[in-house]
């Protein structure tokens, strides 16, 4: 494609879709980055995907086929088996007359289409569609068709009887350590069926996939946008393999069964390098073990792409600009707290400031920050790193979460001396950080005075895109909401209908719902006195805070979120 640079990069400006200063810009990273135009112009999110290959098609002459749109007849898969398309991402499309379109993502790989027209010995013709349009209809679409994914093996092995001890032994003496690039159709079957579990959590964006052992199945999940979709169970006899395969990729004792155990596992998923976090626990029916899948990508945020409405992140930005003080992210487990203090610090991260964390583990790797791992088994806690800190003359300090007094009183004591320190609490809200700090044994005085910021957090599913539309909620819901008679009005509701963009869902993607609560005088001055979460609230809701609900009923109101997805994650009574 980039031998025909100027065709397309002159559809993209005629359409204003790009200006030439950020077509200039994508060339410069293509060739820093050896990687072609348009998927510079991607990832500089200057242009989508779609707008792109749209660009591409009219230049070639080619269809341009929108895959969520699409339904692809069972007769046109059938004629490419599933090996064929994965290895050459392609999609069969229609057969007419002998002819056979196929969905391509690159106009001039004549190779490949040579390649189809010998192995199908028929005429190909080519349409185009963006490559990870293509990889998540191959899934959908061969799912359902013979030839080899996580569900289709699974059905295997509960139709037919194999014996997985012999084929477990054979594997841990070929596969060694842990390496998921050499997986092969001739690799064992769980090798694979553990690979191709890994691939479809990731190609669903899984953010973390669920193996527990009942009784008389074992039961496979994964968290989709913060959601559990259950997937094929496996059968019983296959539970053991499973655990042994998962344990020795992530380098856990596999004779070990009764006690709790950690691993970790590094997997390439297409052209990604993914990390899942292993956690081993003893239950009933026999180890469960949850994969918890972590993308570098997904921590490569600004603090705009947070949902942060536009005074918030103004105060937001205002915040982490100064010079010292503590700034609390609150909210319950997976509701996007490290995602919000890796933008901040993504924010702050240039070559004349020094950012140190203390983490509880080490998720995501941040380069150009110094990141220290707790170690609770040779007595390197949050306490111990923050007092070694301090020594480094560091400017921002980020401690994981604050979970007792000590640690909490050496934050502090990082705050006074001049630093500013990120760090997260679990409580409901942002005003009852206060108190909590002081159940927890730090003088108010200290809280009043170092505090210089709560965000409280959670997160809502996002309307899927493609195939969102207007949407009138009933009277009853309406009028559950406590929006006012013009905000309703003014108000443009949506709703996803599903379709193969999001697996018929609705929802595509998740984004934060926030409570921001700046440290003013009359705050702080409740704080120093002591008082309740509730008089903190009243005097912060006065002074122009939003609550969490009503944060999220603003986004349903745009279009963004729904008013049941608001209801799924927040409560009424935290409203203005």
């Amino acid at each position: 494609m980039a031998g025909a640079l100027g065709g397309y990069a002159e559809i993209l400006i005629r359409r204003g879709v790009v200006g030439p200063d950020q077509l200039t810009e994508a060339e410069q990273m293509a060739e820093k980055h050896n990687i072609e135009v348009p998927d510079a112009l991607v990832r500089l999110e200057y242009a989508s995907a779609d707008d792109v290959m749209k660009a591409i098609a009219e230049e070639h002459g080619l269809e341009y086929i929108d895959l969520s749109e699409t339904t692809i007849p069972p007769t046109a898969v059938e004629l490419v088996p599933e090996s064929v398309a994965r290895e050459n991402v392609v999609m069969p499309m229609s057969e007419d007359e002998g002819t056979l379109m196929v969905i391509m993502h690159n106009p001039l790989d004549f190779e490949t289409v040579d390649k189809l027209q010998f192995i199908l010995n028929r005429k190909v013709t080519v349409s185009l569609a963006p490559r990870e349009s293509i990889l998540e209809a191959i899934n959908r679409y061969y799912g359902q068709q013979e030839g080899e994914s996580a569900d289709t093996m699974l059905q295997e092995f509960t139709d037919t009887a194999i014996d997985f001890t012999d084929t477990m032994e054979q594997d841990t003496m070929t596969m060694g350590g842990g390496d998921t690039d050499s997986v092969d159709d001739s690799s064992a079957p769980v090798i694979r069926l553990i690979h191709l579990m890994i691939n479809e959590a990731v190609q669903l964006r899984a953010s973390d996939i669920h193996i527990e052992p009942f009784e008389d199945r074992v039961r496979i999940r994964y968290r989709i946008d913060g959601v559990l979709v259950e997937r094929d169970s496996p059968p019983r006899r296959m539970l053991g393999a499973i655990l042994s395969r998962i344990k020795i990729l992530g380098s856990i004792d596999i004779a070990e069964r009764r006690r709790c155990q950690d691993g970790r596992i590094k997997a390439d998923v297409g052209t990604k390098e993914i990390d899942l976090r292993v956690s081993v626990i003893p239950t009933n029916h026999g180890q469960s073990i949850v994969m918890r899948i972590l993308d570098k990508d997904s921590i490569k945020v600004g603090t705009r792409q947070l949902g942060l409405d536009d005074e918030n992140l103004v105060k937001f930005n205002s915040l982490i600009k100064r010079p010292n003080g503590i700034i609390l992210v609150t909210g319950p487990t997976g509701s996007g707290k490290t995602t919000t203090l890796y933008a901040a610090l993504n924010e702050l991260n240039r070559p004349d400031v020094k950012i140190i964390t203390a983490e509880d583990p080490v998720e995501y790797y941040l380069p150009g920050i110094n990141q220290t791992q707790v170690r609770h088994d040779i007595g390197l806690d949050f306490a111990k790193i923050i007092r070694a800190m301090l020594r480094q003359a560091p400017n921002v300090i980020l401690v994981g979460e604050m979970r007792d007094q000590e640690t909490a009183s050496m934050g502090i004591q990082a705050a006074l001396t001049g630093h500013l320190v990120f760090s997260t609490l679990h409580t409901n809200d942002a005003p009852g950080a206060i108190t909590r700090l002081n159940d927890m044994g730090v003088p108010p005085y200290l809280v009043a005075s170092t505090i210089i910021g709560v965000v409280a957090q959670r997160l809502v599913r996002v309307i899927c895109d493609k195939c969102k539309q207007p949407h009138t909620p009933s009277d009853g819901v309406l009028e559950s909401t406590g929006l006012k008679p013009e905000e309703i009005a003014g108000a443009t509701f949506m709703k996803g209908r599903g379709c193969g963009n999001c697996q018929r869902s609705g929802y595509k993607g998740r984004m934060g719902i926030f409570e921001l609560m700046p440290m003013n005088g009359k705050i702080r001055e409740l704080s120093f006195d002591g008082a309740s979460t509730q008089d903190i609230r009243k005097a912060a809701m006065s002074q122009g805070m939003h609550s969490l609900y009503r944060d999220g009923l603003l986004k349903a109101t745009r279009g963004v979120t729904t008013i049941e997805e608001v209801f799924r994650v927040s409560k009424r009574s935290e409203q203005d």
